[in-house]
């Protein structure tokens, strides 16, 4: 499913700042993660939406930063986005947070765009083990492509 067909708001998140001052938002006012969380850099991707079970991130791209030798997006990025956006729909299913403990990606064609979808989704969420599904779109020349998929168990560490 394309990034641009879910494009919900949803109601129970919210924003503000944590004890460290970092922007950061809450999930029913059990978790908070920050807006750095898969890249250390606050500009680099931005939460678009979050709810039950599912997420949905974007991050524009930085040539000079982010590209690999043939000047696409690094694997390691894709790596990074899938992982966030499947542990950040996780996150909604479990109390406490949770802790990947097996991520697959599979690239399916080259990352050029300017700008990156990536989306997560709970398969199933069991008591101990989270199964997860994610998708990175590149949107390039206002067309979207789908580039990489994954597969993650994360594990609750409430």
């Amino acid at each position: 499913m394309s990034p641009s067909s879910r494009t919900a708001e949803v109601p129970h998140l919210q924003w503000g700042n944590n004890q460290h001052g970092a922007q950061s938002h809450v999930v029913e006012g059990r978790r908070s993660v920050g807006p750095d969380a898969a890249t250390g850099d606050p500009d680099a991707r931005h939460l678009i939406r979050m709810g039950e079970g599912e997420c949905e991130l974007r991050m524009p791209w930085r040539a000079d930063e982010m590209g690999q030798y043939s000047g696409f997006l690094h694997a390691g990025l894709i790596a990074a986005l899938l992982d966030t956006a499947c542990g950040f729909a996780a996150n909604t299913m479990a109390r406490g947070g949770v802790l990947s403990s097996h991520v697959a990606i599979n690239c399916l064609a080259p990352a050029v765009g300017e700008e990156f979808h990536a989306s997560g989704r709970v398969v199933k969420a069991g008591r101990k083990q989270i199964f997860t599904a994610g998708e990175l779109f590149a949107l390039h020349d206002g067309r979207s492509k789908l580039v990489a998929t994954a597969s993650a168990i994360l594990v609750p560490t409430g």
